[in-house]
């Protein structure tokens, strides 16, 4: 299993890449799963459906599934955190995980970075990031012999993970699991 992080600030358009590449790996007949961090509460159920209500009455995992999908929505009973490596341990076997968000884990990540958000490029003193993806290379902060790939080209980036899947083969961390 391959997995690569996508990191970079809100607006960047990190969500909007990791999209466009899950299309093109897919029709390279890749297997591809996501691990996605939210900042903040989120709710997947629908209130008054028989999920939200099992979980309401204290369940702590309820598995929903069909013939189509299945979810797997799970009660902390402390607040807790997860790691990146504890999500990707829930996966099944995929050929690569994309992984949005998680900006400070110990992963290979290609930075997105956009000059008109205003904001500071990580590439500088993240020695995790593996390439700079962004639509105005000419505007990179400072000098980098990492491989800046074009934002707006999403073919170029596929094609930049599947000619580099050797360097992003997934290694457990040990405090995983």
């Amino acid at each position: 299993m391959n997995v690569i992080g996508f990191c970079g600030y809100s607006g960047s358009g990190k969500t909007t890449l990791v999209e466009q590449l899950i299309v093109r790996l897919k029709r390279a007949g890749q297997r591809v799963s996501v691990v996605k961090h939210a900042h903040h509460a989120f709710d997947i159920d629908h209130e008054g459906k028989d999920s939200w209500r099992h979980r309401r009455a204290g369940a702590y995992e309820v598995v929903i599934a069909s013939d189509r999908r299945l979810a797997k929505v799970r009660e902390f009973e402390t607040r807790t955190d997860p790691t990146v490596h504890d999500l990707i341990e829930e996966l099944d076997g995929c050929d690569w995980v994309l992984v949005e968000g998680f900006k400070r884990a110990a992963l290979p990540k290609i930075e997105i970075w956009r000059a008109a958000t205003g904001q500071p490029a990580q590439y500088p003193t993240d020695a995790h990031i593996v390439a700079v993806c962004t639509d105005s290379a000419a505007l990179l902060p400072e000098r980098t012999d990492l491989p800046v790939l074009d934002l707006n080209d999403a073919d170029a980036v596929a094609r930049f993970l599947i000619d580099s899947a050797g360097r992003f083969g997934y290694v457990a961390s040990p405090r995983a699991g």
